[in-house]
């Protein structure tokens, strides 16, 4: 089944990942990174499917070669903290076949990536076992380029001038001009005791002493204005809803009736929550009229219960009160019968969650035992990884070797983790969980699930036991009225029936409320039909006809024999 799943990352050095490390691994290569002198190899990972460089127009042809492209970049960032790439991990439909997904990954990059300017470096990962968890890494440059293919600024200073009295932020290039039409930038005066940020002009004509050459500007600089429209919430927005359009247009394409939504559930005007026995599991049951949360479902058992009370009451009182008449039979068979509809429509409803339970359980367990595993490999690995910081800061800086490879298996195990966490992510969306769901929330859940298993089977035992009663019931009522007419009394019965069935289906429904199921109702009057053999009322009344009929023939042969009677009688 199709999942969406698109988790957008952010490679920066402040998080203690590089470019060239992300690309290595991504294409299980090795790369070189001529920063920081470290060798990142990952040939020996298994899984890739297909890896390709997609360029932008104004960008130099040598970058086809990622060891190149992601070397330039981190060539060009400076600070130890810098952003050095975008990265975009997405499920990919495994109802498609390898070929399709690249068909589908080319036309999403191309035309929501490298259209707007970004070089993105892409690989297809599908671990073993094959066709469990496909998945692609995008991973995508920051900075925009120039007609020249020379890297833009990401942020630029911005001075703070003033003219008359009003300030106004300029960027370099900008403050050429805006010199020229009076505006001054602003430095450190010493003011008595205090610093001041004024303009030349006006501190020179007091006489201020300046404390400092460095001109007043905004905290962050200006932004470039394309790299802003790239970190905005609403682009990614954009780029979420773009990938949903792709999966479903190639879905569409190739025939399959699944599709993905990228939008959350209260986006979509959902009330539940992202949890199983909120989500996946719930509407599964809830579109069957089956409830799924534990408390609900002890609500719900209270309400059959009370209808079962009510049920024996009534069959009780009408049992004692039966006569042996026709009409007064047909009323207590098809009482009972009507009982033995609400008790079909209990055992149906009753089916349907379990079957629901048990599907969602084969499929959750597997599930559960998956995430153990990453979560597991997540902890040994943060432990391992924390581990060996520890031990780099300690290790003096004249040991270059030893320090590059702590570097090496720090980046390692860094890339290692954003998998790991990625694919504990893909699962959780898989198991239509929110992202930050912990492993006892999985496991509390799959808990009550079989709980509600548990009290749905004593339910079913219950109900059968009360339906085979009915059937008894029923039985008895037939043996007594056998000194009768059985088509007269499946007329009278035929009379009466429709206002029981529609006495079960209000009664059932001021029970269930909106869990009333329609088709549920249906089954369950069929299979009562079923269980008591009862034949299609146009044959009973065919039948009746045809005795009617040879009824009156026989008074029309009979009428000039019991004439002739009576006229030897009136002679006598």
């Amino acid at each position: 089944m199709a999942i969406y799943h698109l988790e957008a990352k952010v490679v920066s050095r402040g998080a203690g990942r590089s470019a060239c490390a992300a690309s290595a691994y991504l294409s299980c290569s090795a790369i070189y990174n001529d920063y920081d002198g470290v060798q990142h190899d990952y040939t020996r990972k298994g899984g890739l499917v297909w890896e390709q460089v997609f360029l932008p127009e104004y960008a130099p042809q040598e970058w086809e070669d990622r060891a190149v492209l992601w070397n330039t970049v981190e060539e060009n960032e400076k600070t130890k903290d810098s952003r050095l790439a975008r990265e975009f991990v997405s499920a990919l439909p495994i109802e498609l076949t390898p070929e399709q997904w690249k068909e589908l990954l080319t036309d999403f990059i191309k035309d929501s990536f490298v259209s707007d300017g970004m070089c993105a470096d892409v690989a297809i990962h599908d671990p073993d076992p094959p066709g469990h968890n496909p998945h692609a890494h995008i991973l995508l440059t920051v900075r925009p380029l120039n007609p020249d293919g020379t890297w833009q600024y990401k942020t630029e200073k911005e001075y703070l001038c003033v003219r008359d009295g009003e300030e106004r932020g300029f960027t370099a290039a900008e403050f050429k001009e805006a010199q020229i039409e009076g505006w001054e930038k602003q430095y450190q005066y010493k003011v008595g005791r205090k610093k001041e940020y004024l303009a030349p002009s006006e501190a020179e004509a007091k006489g201020y002493e300046r404390i400092s050459k460095h001109p007043k500007s905004t905290k962050y600089g200006r932004q470039n204005p394309i790299s802003d429209r790239w970190n905005s919430e609403e682009q990614l927005v954009f780029w979420r809803e773009a990938w949903a359009d792709a999966v479903n247009r190639s879905l569409e394409r190739y025939g399959f009736d699944e599709r993905v939504n990228h939008r959350s559930h209260a986006a979509r005007g959902l009330d539940e929550q992202p949890t199983v026995h909120e989500g996946v599991a719930a509407r599964a049951l809830e579109a069957k009229g089956v409830v799924s949360d534990r408390c609900e479902l002890n609500r719900q058992i209270k309400r059959d219960n009370a209808l079962l009370l009510e049920i024996k009451a009534q069959v009780k009182k009408l049992l004692d009160a039966v006569k042996n008449t026709i009409p007064a039979l047909a009323e207590a068979m098809e009482s009972v019968r009507e009982n033995m509809i609400i008790f079909k429509y209990q055992l149906g409803y009753i089916l349907t969650g379990k079957r629901r339970l048990t599907n969602n359980l084969d499929v959750m367990k597997p599930e559960l035992e998956r995430y153990t595993q990453i979560a597991g490999r997540i902890k040994e690995k943060s432990k391992e990884r924390n581990t060996l910081l520890s031990e780099k800061k300690a290790t003096p800086m004249l040991n270059i070797l030893k320090h590059r490879e702590l570097s090496r298996r720090i980046a390692e195990l860094t890339e290692e983790l954003e998998e790991l966490r990625s694919e504990k992510k893909q699962l959780l969306a898989m198991m239509d969980y929110a992202e930050d769901t912990g492993l006892s929330t999985v496991r509390k859940d799959i808990s009550a699930m079989e709980a509600n298993l548990a009290r749905l089977e004593q339910q079913e035992k219950k109900y059968t036991t009360e339906l085979n009663a009915a059937l008894a019931e029923y039985a008895e009522l037939k043996t007594q009225a056998s000194d009768f007419d059985p088509d007269e009394l499946a007329m009278a019965q035929l009379e009466i029936r429709p206002q029981k069935e529609a006495s079960a289906e209000s009664r059932v429904q001021a029970a269930y409320g909106d869990k009333y199921d329609f088709w549920t109702m249906i089954g369950a009057k069929r299979e009562v039909a079923e269980l008591l053999g009862e034949e299609e009322p146009r044959s009973i009344r065919e039948r009746l006809r045809r005795k009617e009929y040879e009824k009156q023939r026989t008074e029309k042969q009979e009428l000039p024999q019991r004439k002739k009677n009576k006229d030897r009688g009136w002679e006598r």
